[in-house]
């Protein structure tokens, strides 16, 4: 178990805070992420009607994977946000486009807010993440494949340099796909 004094990753990011983003611990966190996911903003992550312990069975799940990881991202000490990465060819959404050596899927979903808005809070939680995942020579393109109907989240990656692809039909949702290269 990695804990925020053995951090994954730690930055500070200027103007923003210090970053650290550690393995999610599926016993220790499923209450955090339980209240995250299950809020009406995060209808789009597809867990609002799951339990705490269900919370917990599923990063449990994700955390046997060799493929498959959680991890939450902290500033300053306090948990602001939750990603997973995933290598397409081992996920649903590999086959439904052609998957390039290099390709490195993920997922993100922003805490709910303390306060108010705070500008440019998404982009500095994003760019810390990516700069996380492109740590990694091997990821050479990123791929997302948020609902087709979350459009704020479809925005943003485009406003990161992302570029949209088709949309695509997962089991659980109507998914838009998005591209970053290297």
């Amino acid at each position: 178990m990695t804990t925020t004094t053995d951090p994954t990753w730690l930055r500070h990011v200027e103007g923003f805070g210090e970053v650290l983003i550690r393995p999610v611990d599926p016993a220790s966190d499923a209450d955090l992420i339980h209240d995250w996911v299950t809020r009406d903003r995060a209808r789009f992550w597809g867990m609002r009607g799951a339990s705490r312990e269900r919370v917990r069975e599923i990063y449990s799940y994700v955390d046997s994977l060799a493929t498959h990881h959680a991890y939450l991202i902290h500033r300053d000490g306090r948990p602001v946000g939750l990603f997973q990465t995933y290598e397409p060819a081992a996920d649903p959404v590999g086959e439904c486009y052609e998957v390039q050596p290099g390709d490195f899927g993920i997922h993100l979903m922003i805490a709910p807010p303390d306060g108010g808005a705070e500008p440019g809070f998404t982009g500095a939680v994003l760019g810390a993440f990516l700069e996380f995942v492109l740590a990694d020579p091997a990821h050479r393109r990123i791929v997302a494949e948020p609902d087709a109907r979350n459009d704020k989240a479809i925005a943003r990656l485009v406003r990161a340099g992302f570029v949209p692809g088709p949309r695509i039909d997962l089991p659980d949702k109507r998914a838009r796909l998005l591209f970053l290269d290297r």
